[in-house]
């Protein structure tokens, strides 16, 4: 089987099922809600090592874990999506323990909520997923006009004492939905209660939210730009270094290809030039030996395994940790780091710290090399100096050559 056409083929089944048997008065378990369902669970099996079975599962699952709502009552509607799923796993699937997981997957979403396998508590988080995010007031909405559609008598105060008990017996089952969805669930139902006791206090309510919402969106904002703001100085400050390191090897090289080419020519006839001119054959080679190594490449081992992906050790984002890797296991690495805010960010603190050491490293060395080459000028000027002020007549050539003493 085909995996990326079979997951193609269901979704277009399944959208097909709700456009030809639409009914208005599903407000809230309708299309819209599937497709979000389905967008959640990829999000959270992407937070976990799911075998490629395991994710068919799921996304099945997610697909036409609603649809029994188009053919029959909500109170029976599990059934009826388990019917409606098997009818279509027939034609492309002979596997029955697969289809029976996603059986047992639609069977959870419903209320009390058995949850025996981490496929069951990924498709249970992602169907209740909206009650800890800030779209809830929205959705309990669509669903209180659903129920009020079937002929149900409810007044406000009633449904929101339903959802808040209906909150509070909730949980989520993963840890990825724990760490992210419950803080703001609580939320939810602390204004829900508000909404009893203060009902008049709404407005204001909602307004400090609107406040607290702009405030966080600034925030996070904010920090992604400080952090690329970071990272783009650093690059800014090692190209820096690399110019300033290539400006010390070439002139260097320069320096030694004319001293081999022409003065190492020329000592025999004024030996006197000797040390001086080794001094600054060496202090040339020195500098371009230290600018060499500031600049020098170094590559991590190339490779990860999923446990440093699980224990958040490995940082996706410098090529020197995953160049040996798979693209199919780096692909699933970074999702899965896509996918945990803390796991992201730390990676991005980790490649600017690790940025910023190898910069200490580069301009400690640089500056080492520009201290050997500004010193090593000035000795070997010096000893050229000396050396032609005050040796220059003991030339042994000039002796030969004028018969007898130079004096």
């Amino acid at each position: 089987m085909d995996t990326n056409t079979f997951y193609k083929t269901t979704e277009q089944y399944v959208t097909g099922l709700f456009t030809s048997n639409n009914k208005p008065e599903l407000a809230f378990h309708n299309l819209e809600h599937t497709k979000s369902v389905v967008q959640h669970t990829k999000e959270i099996a992407g937070h976990y090592y799911l075998s490629e079975n395991d994710l068919l599962v799921v996304f099945v699952a997610a697909w036409f874990h609603d649809t029994g709502y188009l053919f029959t009552d909500p109170q029976h509607h599990e059934e009826k999506s388990v019917e409606l799923m098997k009818t279509f796993m027939q034609t492309y699937s002979t596997d029955q323990e697969t289809v029976q997981k996603i059986e047992q997957c639609i069977i959870a979403t419903r209320p009390p909520v058995t949850h025996a396998s981490l496929a069951e508590q990924i498709i249970c988080d992602a169907d209740t997923y909206h009650f800890g995010t800030k779209e809830f007031k929205d959705t309990n909405q669509k669903v209180w006009q659903e129920y009020k559609n079937t002929g149900a008598i409810l007044t406000e105060k009633e449904w929101i004492t339903t959802t808040i008990d209906l909150l509070n017996t909730h949980r989520f089952y993963t840890k990825y939905c724990m760490d992210l969805l419950d803080k703001r669930k609580q939320k939810n139902m602390k204004k829900l209660k508000k909404k009893i006791e203060f009902p008049g206090d709404e407005d204001e309510s909602l307004s400090i939210d609107h406040v607290t919402k702009d405030k966080a969106g600034l925030v996070s904002k904010g920090i992604q730009t400080m952090l690329r703001m970071t990272s783009n100085n650093h690059l800014r400050l090692s190209y820096m270094a690399d110019h300033k390191a290539n400006l010390l090897i070439s002139v260097n090289a320069i320096i030694i290809s004319v001293m081999l080419s022409i003065v190492f020519r020329k000592l025999e006839e004024v030996p006197y030039l000797t040390v001086p001119t080794i001094i600054f054959l060496l202090v040339a080679v020195t500098t371009i030996v230290i600018a060499i190594i500031a600049t020098r490449p170094k590559l991590g081992n190339g490779n990860f395994a999923k446990q440093d992906i699980i224990d958040k050790k490995t940082n996706l984002l410098f090529f020197g940790n995953f160049h040996k890797a798979s693209y199919e296991q780096y692909d699933e690495a970074m999702r899965a780091m896509m996918q945990d805010p803390d796991y992201l960010y730390g990676s991005l603190i980790k490649d600017i710290y690790a940025l910023g050491t190898v910069l200490g490293r580069k301009y400690k060395l640089i500056r080492l090399a520009y201290n050997i080459f500004m010193v090593g000028i000035i000795i070997s000027v010096i000893t050229f100096a000396l050396a032609y002020f005050f040796f220059r007549g003991t030339n042994p050539a000039a002796v030969t050559q004028g018969g007898g003493s130079p004096f």
